[in-house]
């Protein structure tokens, strides 16, 4: 009985020991937190979907707090309302940036683009890339498997069933880009969302020469430069096959989608436009006639 007690005695002042020697060590090393860092993580979204550029909301956090300035730093994720307050809480000001939204540049419907083969393996983007290059002719579009889907933390993208093409949720979208790094082909892009929410851009990548784009895809940049050519505030270049739209000198006048022969520029929230009708030229002749007889009578 007594060795049992010794034993249990000896381990006990070891724990003892060693109890004491961890608190001095945690005292003496000890970090002390900003409590501004806590109060800044309460108030950002908790998505750490990275789109800051820094691995997380505590990482992002501690940014705010420690750097000299606030320069480079925005949390995709949150509101302007939500950065103004991390702008009062460490008592620097905070960039004003451009609102984003995630662009899917690929019209490569299963309509448009026809099946050349048939792969049967793992449904990732990323692995049929490396492996086969797709089901289809064209070696720049979409692959269908969704990998941007998963790795969306807001909901925010999901591929339509009947095109196989991923679609935005732009309500929802929060610009983090991490889709955009997500996708092997870098067929989606964050660009301005502009007034009312209005975009045009090419939907396409594929930089092939016209005839082999045109083959693989029905609706393919063919690189023919009508856009380039229309376009008066030069928006437009044109670059190994493929238009491509600056989305900070385009002034959205939609002369570029009349000219694109391929219909692969898209316009997105803009309302029709209006056609003016032979029948409402013709009832217009009238009134000008009209007009001209009054000048000469008076």
């Amino acid at each position: 009985m007594l060795p049992i007690l010794t034993a249990i005695l000896v381990l006990g002042v070891i724990g003892l020991i060693l109890g004491i020697v961890l608190y001095v060590v945690a005292r003496k090393f000890a970090v002390d937190t900003d409590p501004r860092v806590e109060q800044i993580i309460e108030i950002l979204p908790g998505a750490n979907c990275g789109g800051c550029g820094l691995p997380g909301c505590a990482a992002f956090a501690e940014a705010c707090v420690k750097r000299d300035s606030m320069e480079g730093l925005n949390c995709p994720a949150s509101s302007s309302e939500v950065m103004q307050q991390i702008a009062a809480i460490t008592g620097r000001a905070v960039q004003e940036l451009t609102p984003k939204v995630a662009v899917v540049r690929c019209n490569g419907s299963c309509e448009n683009r026809p099946r050349v083969n048939n792969y049967d393996g793992a449904s990732r983007c990323v692995i049929v890339a490396m492996q086969t290059g797709g089901e289809t002719g064209c070696f720049y579009g979409c692959l269908g498997c969704g990998d941007c889907v998963t790795v969306c933390k807001f909901d925010a993208i999901h591929m339509n069933p009947e095109t196989g093409l991923p679609e935005v949720d732009q309500e929802k979208c929060t610009a983090c880009g991490v889709c955009v790094k997500a996708c092997p082909r870098g067929i989606i892009e964050l660009r301005n969302k502009n007034k009312l929410d209005r975009r045009i851009y090419v939907s396409c990548v594929n930089k092939d020469k016209g005839p082999v784009a045109k083959k693989a895809c029905a609706v393919a940049c063919i690189g023919c430069g009508k856009c380039v050519k229309v376009c008066s505030f030069d928006a437009i270049t044109l670059e190994n096959n493929l238009a491509y739209i600056d989305f900070e000198k385009c002034r959205l006048c939609r002369k570029c989608i009349d000219e694109c022969p391929q219909n692969s520029i898209w316009a997105v929230n803009f309302p029709p436009k209006r056609v003016v009708t032979p029948a409402a030229e013709t009832t217009l002749e009238p009134v000008k006639e009209s007009v001209e007889q009054d000048k000469q009578d008076n």
